[in-house]
């Protein structure tokens, strides 16, 4: 009996460790800041076994007779990803658990979002569209207009019409649908991207950097197309470029 609950004992730290782990690993930030958190502790721990007398200043910062950060570093770093991992939990729904969500579109629907955004782009029409893969972007499409419309050039253009109430919002794609507009993201706090892009390519990459969506944005004050995924931006050569973009996202 004992050999089982060791077994059960393993089994259940290497699930909590595995799930920590795919978290972490997924997202940059949480990566980023369960390193640095990591690091600080290993100095904490470092410091604190330290022989007496030495690193005084050190101890005193760390160590239980001063500001003892070690203490309320657990709580720092609830605080740093409380955000982040709020959001990678919202992706995790009960019913795809043990499956793989797999979303696509009809080359139908390629084809109307590109003729879309070459038409907004010739006329300088700003726009932001979102393409769901496997990561569900309801936490936002609940808080935007509801559509579940087929795509069609049409509507797109519609939609990011100058002056209308969901002009500046995002349009979210999923398969052949689409799932709502005038959705709003958390814009990237990244500081390696242009410091001159504005706030719908700054919410693209955002998006790109908390799901696995691809979003294609165009500047108001350009003719430039760009597109996000991965926390990448891409700037969209040509037409060409773009369905080939999209055939690979959308297999």
């Amino acid at each position: 009996m004992d050999a089982l609950w060791i077994v059960l004992d393993v089994y259940i730290v290497f699930i909590v460790l595995l799930f920590c782990l795919s978290i972490i690993l997924k997202n940059k930030k949480i990566f980023i800041y369960s390193l640095f958190c990591g690091v600080v502790l290993g100095i904490a721990i470092l410091v604190c076994k330290a022989p007496e007398g030495r690193l005084k200043m050190a101890k005193w910062i760390f160590g239980d007779e001063g500001l003892n950060l070690k203490f309320y570093l657990p709580f720092l770093f609830i605080v740093l990803i409380g955000k982040e991992m709020r959001l990678e939990l919202d992706n995790i729904r009960p019913q795809e658990i043990g499956t793989i969500r797999t979303i696509s579109s009809s080359q139908g629907s390629k084809s109307a979002i590109i003729d879309a955004v070459y038409y907004l782009a010739e006329r300088k029409i700003g726009a932001i569209i979102t393409i769901e893969k496997h990561n569900s972007l309801d936490q936002y499409a609940e808080k935007a207009i509801q559509m579940n419309s087929d795509i069609s050039k049409e509507l797109l253009i519609n939609i990011f019409e100058p002056n209308t109430p969901l002009h500046d919002g995002a349009v979210i794609i999923r398969g052949d649908k689409i799932r709502c507009a005038g959705a709003y993201y958390v814009l990237t706090q990244s500081e390696s991207g242009d410091k001159t892009m504005g706030s719908r390519h700054r919410a693209a990459l955002g998006i790109s950097e908390v799901s696995d969506a691809l979003t294609i944005v165009r500047s108001e004050e350009t003719a430039h197309i760009s597109m996000t995924t991965e926390g990448i931006m891409i700037r969209v050569q040509d037409r060409e470029k773009l369905v080939e973009y999209l055939d690979m996202f959308l297999k």
